[in-house]
């Protein structure tokens, strides 16, 4: 699913009201994980989970014990838990970040993000909005994309 960023941020911003042309949309339009309040994030993630999730901040390069992660499972996002990437997608991208080359379909909203100067493409879960990283057309086949995500704005369940 992609955001163009007027949508993302009527999303985000929790100021539109649900409705079906927006629910077909936008499939998580009325998940009760749009309406928390900032405080309540605060309250519900660790500081740098919530500054990275909330506040589109990026966690320092190689302090996710997650980068390292071997075994088999499903990533999901930390925020409310939607799964994300498998296992069998994540690859030894050499940035310090987990990355993955592919994503469940329907799991991230997409949106360009300017704020170095360069665009590139930011993503986020569609379920919560939560920030997770970005992609990048350099990863492996079959897709040649890099899903570059911080670690702290994932939970990995095991199978």
């Amino acid at each position: 699913m992609t955001l163009d960023r007027r949508s993302f941020l009527i999303a985000s911003a929790a100021l539109a009201a649900p409705g079906a042309a927006l629910a077909a949309a936008d499939p998580y339009a009325t998940s009760p994980f749009r309406k928390i309040s900032d405080a309540e994030w605060k309250k519900r993630l660790s500081p740098t989970a919530y500054r990275v999730l909330r506040r589109e901040d990026t966690e320092r390069a190689g302090t996710s014990l997650l980068d390292k992660e071997k075994r088999r499972g499903t990533y999901a996002c930390a925020g409310c838990g939607l799964a994300l990437f498998k296992s069998d997608w994540k690859f030894e991208s050499g940035t310090g970040w987990p990355s993955f080359h592919t994503v469940i379909k329907g799991a991230v909203g997409v949106k360009m993000d300017y704020k170095i100067g360069v665009p590139r493409k930011e993503y986020h879960c569609a379920r919560c909005l939560g920030h997770q990283g970005h992609v990048f057309p350099d990863g492996p086949r079959p897709t040649g994309l890099r899903y570059c995500n911080n670690g702290v704005a994932l939970r990995f369940v095991a199978t």
